[in-house]
């Protein structure tokens, strides 16, 4: 069993395209990929039904970063920016949050964990109204914003070592890692549980990543003092290109100094994707999902074509503005 299990992992991974953008767009359509498997058997058949849109739809909120008001702002959130233990005491719902802080300073700072619950009530009407198209484009949508919320990188102001001459960290963290290692990572996380309190787990995850900032800074600045320059970097072929990229023994090195901390949080991640998804199915009373259309209505896959042509000149971002 454990073998037939990794080489499904394995047949996985070898379908996803590693493209080096935002937790990847390899990693975003790695964790949507993987989510599904977790899935009860009342509601597998519909998204392995749909599992290339799972996958190829994970990055679509990244392509609109840049083009869609407000939409940046649903990638993060600035917990630093709030002052001492802001993760407990941030208000939960967001118009209080909204009455108390204002919500350009919330845009300012992020939004990403009121968004998601915002999300969780949309996907859970979708589910009751069987509406197949919001199905799945709330349940991609919905997979791209969880995994952003467990990046300890999209919970600070310095989220991408700009305040502390680690540029480029970001990327390091959430891209190079996966994309090099992630063949060896574990994703063998159970079936998904439903959430009592989705509002809890969501901020919960952020807090834990708001945790593990520390750590993914302090690292990156102890290994390049052992690490000269021409060892911490090298350069890889990208198609036809030459880049200049965090070289693999800096790569291995950091990893092994974050203990596993990157697999750790795309395990959290796929998990809570499937939690959510199974949560809002639940909450909307377990419909039948065998009954509903297989795939996307002609009218969303002419909106996916559209989307698709212009995503080439869209930049993908990892949320805040650098």
């Amino acid at each position: 069993m454990k073998k037939q299990l990794s080489l499904l992992l394995l047949a996985v991974l070898c379908l996803i395209p590693r493209q080096p953008q935002a937790w990847g767009f390899f990693g975003h359509r790695l964790i949507n990929r993987l989510a599904v498997f977790t899935l009860p058997r009342e509601m597998i058949g519909f998204y392995k039904a749909n599992i290339e849109y799972m996958t190829t739809y994970a990055t679509r909120p990244d392509q609109r970063r840049m083009v869609v008001p407000g939409e940046a702002a649903r990638h993060f959130l600035d917990v630093d920016a709030y002052g001492d233990s802001a993760i407990f005491k941030l208000p939960r719902s967001y118009a209080d949050a909204v009455a108390r802080y204002g919500e350009d300073s919330l845009l300012r700072h992020g939004i990403v964990p009121w968004h998601i619950g915002a999300m969780k009530a949309q996907l859970t009407e979708a589910f009751r109204t069987h509406d197949t198209d919001r199905i799945l484009r709330l349940s991609a949508d919905m997979g791209h914003y969880v995994a952003d919320a467990c990046v300890p990188l999209h919970t600070t102001r310095n989220y991408n070592g700009q305040r502390t001459n680690q540029r480029g960290i970001h990327g390091l963290w959430e891209s190079r890692l996966p994309e090099v290692l992630s063949g060896n990572y574990d994703f063998f996380v159970g079936p998904a549980p439903y959430l009592d309190n989705p509002s809890k787990a969501i901020w919960a995850a952020v807090g834990r990543a708001h945790t593990a900032v520390d750590s993914v800074l302090r690292m990156e600045q102890e290994l390049t003092v052992r690490f000269p320059a021409d060892r911490k970097y090298g350069y890889e072929a990208r198609g036809a290109q030459t880049q200049r990229v965090y070289s693999q023994d800096f790569t291995r090195a950091y990893h092994a100094a974050l203990h596993g901390q990157v697999e750790r949080q795309m395990r959290q991640a796929v998990q809570l994707v499937g939690a959510l998804w199974y949560t809002s199915w639940v909450d909307a009373g377990q419909p039948d999902l065998s009954k509903l259309p297989k795939t996307p209505s002609e009218k969303e896959q002419r909106q996916l074509a559209q989307e698709a042509a212009l995503a080439p000149v869209l930049p993908a971002g990892a949320g805040h503005e650098d």
